[in-house]
């Protein structure tokens, strides 16, 4: 794999999870965000397109931070899974703890249910019992529904 390399501004995003910069498509690596499509509805009954929500929170963490991403292997699909630090007012952080603490992404596990970063699972569920991000939503959870789904779906975000 390549080395480190900084995430420019001018990237595509596709989802709450996956980019792509000239030409090659990159996914974080142990992070599942909401898909594009399914419907999040907030305490008034508003809907709203989740994956549209993971996505802008992916994005606006990519434009507010210099974001470093390290490239750890290939999906099924070509796309580079990578891991990602954002530094953040002196700080840095990891973009799939961001995303999942924040409740706009969640825990990927493989096909068999297992989590592919348990550090994820615990963020996960931090969010959920503060109500944080998507968590203030009725919504179909991705990672159960991708579970659902025959295995190639079910393995597109979910570290394989």
């Amino acid at each position: 794999m390549a080395s480190s390399f900084a995430v420019p501004k001018n990237i595509a995003l596709q989802t709450g999870d996956t980019w792509e910069s000239d030409g090659q498509v990159y996914r974080l690596y142990g992070v599942q965000s909401c898909i594009r499509g399914s419907i999040a509805t907030d305490a008034a009954g508003n809907k709203y397109d989740c994956g549209s929500l993971s996505l802008a929170q992916l994005g606006g963490l990519f434009q507010t931070a210099a974001v470093t991403c390290q490239p750890i292997g290939r999906a099924r699909d070509d796309a580079i899974f990578a891991v990602c630090a954002a530094e953040i007012e002196g700080s840095t952080i990891d973009v799939g703890t961001a995303m999942i603490s924040s409740g706009f992404a969640f825990a990927a596990t493989y096909p068999g249910g297992n989590a592919v970063n348990m550090s994820y699972v615990v963020a996960e569920l931090t969010a959920k019992s503060a109500g944080e991000g998507l968590w203030a939503y009725k919504f179909p959870h991705p990672v159960q529904a991708l579970l659902q789904t025959s295995q190639p779906a079910a393995t597109k975000g979910a570290g394989q």
